[in-house]
């Protein structure tokens, strides 16, 4: 999630917040009713928050984790690219004691 979603996110909790506490009286609920109401919604939206937080985090699909895997993705494929040129550029002597060498290593 990045920060401008976050603050989208938050001005629209608050604004719910507003107008359950603004209209609530136009409908009949009186002041103490609504300042409770609206307390009630704040918190169950910030515990939903906290929830689905908590659910990416244990599950890794956090903005961070989600780049650090493209990222990392695209290094390796650049690295094996660069690995398979210079394999490719020996000769064939070199590349069979090259692999008898990792086979030796395993």
């Amino acid at each position: 999630m990045t920060k401008g979603k976050v603050i989208q996110i938050g001005l629209f909790i608050s604004l719910i917040g507003l107008i359950s506490y603004k209209f609530a009286p136009q409908i009949g609920i009186d002041n103490s009713t609504a300042t409770t109401l609206s307390s009630c919604i704040l918190i169950l939206m910030v515990i939903t928050w906290v929830t689905s937080y908590v659910y990416r985090v244990v599950n890794g699909k956090m903005t961070f984790m989600e780049q650090r895997k493209r990222y990392r993705k695209e290094y390796e494929k650049v690295v094996n690219d660069k690995l398979e040129t210079k394999f490719n550029e020996l000769s064939k002597e070199e590349q069979q004691k090259l692999m008898e060498d990792l086979k030796k290593n395993q």
